[in-house]
């Protein structure tokens, strides 16, 4: 970063930190031990497809890219908004093999050319009362938030949960601030609503 962008007042925006995610399995303990949530087995990676290329060209190029280098398999679900998501499970849950694969999946994207495109990755969380919780990493900045639909939050036809839990999700923020690096600036805590891979 230059002088010039010191005294304007511009920062250089964080490294994208992959390595982060290992340390999801420490926070894992921390939430089963304090508040009864385990890990699902599913996750997620978000990215947008470049400007131009159908939905069906980028999932098939990400799949022979992952298989390929005998990655993960994975399962490609376009949202509303236009990103895709890549969602990895592991049957039983295993929390450090579906971190490994989430891994290799955001490497395998940002070395082929998608890094600038990715979004987010999203791990899945459920307490035994079937509420659901996802630790979410965002790309751009190296860090995680809680993100947490209020149970009773749900729409009248039974989709999208329209409210969040914030008290959960400071809770959380609290409790596992010695475990990952927490996103200090809230407002960069969007709601992923029915995010592949968060139930």
């Amino acid at each position: 970063m230059g002088l010039f962008d010191s005294i304007m007042g511009r920062s250089k925006p964080a490294r994208p930190d992959l390595d982060q995610l290992f340390g999801l399995p420490s926070a894992a303990l921390t939430l089963e031990a304090s508040l009864g949530f385990v890990a699902t087995g599913s996750g997620s990676v978000a990215f947008r497809a470049p400007e131009g290329r159908a939905f069906s060209d980028v999932q098939s190029d990400v799949q022979a890219l992952l298989d390929a280098g005998e990655g993960p398999k994975v399962e490609s679900v376009q949202d509303t908004y236009g990103y895709t998501w890549l969602v990895c499970r592991t049957d039983p849950p295993d929390l450090s093999s579906l971190v490994t694969d989430l891994h290799a999946v955001n490497s395998s994207l940002q070395d082929s050319g998608f890094g600038p495109t990715l979004l987010c990755s999203l791990v899945g969380f459920a307490d035994p009362s079937g509420r659901a919780l996802g630790l979410v990493y965002l790309f751009k900045q190296g860090t995680f938030y809680p993100f947490a639909p209020a149970a009773d939050g749900k729409a009248l036809d039974g989709s999208t949960p329209q409210r969040r839990d914030n008290l959960l999700e400071l809770q959380v923020k609290d409790l596992l601030a010695d475990d990952v690096r927490i996103e200090p600036t809230l407002s960069r805590w969007f709601p992923v609503w029915g995010a592949p891979g968060l139930g």
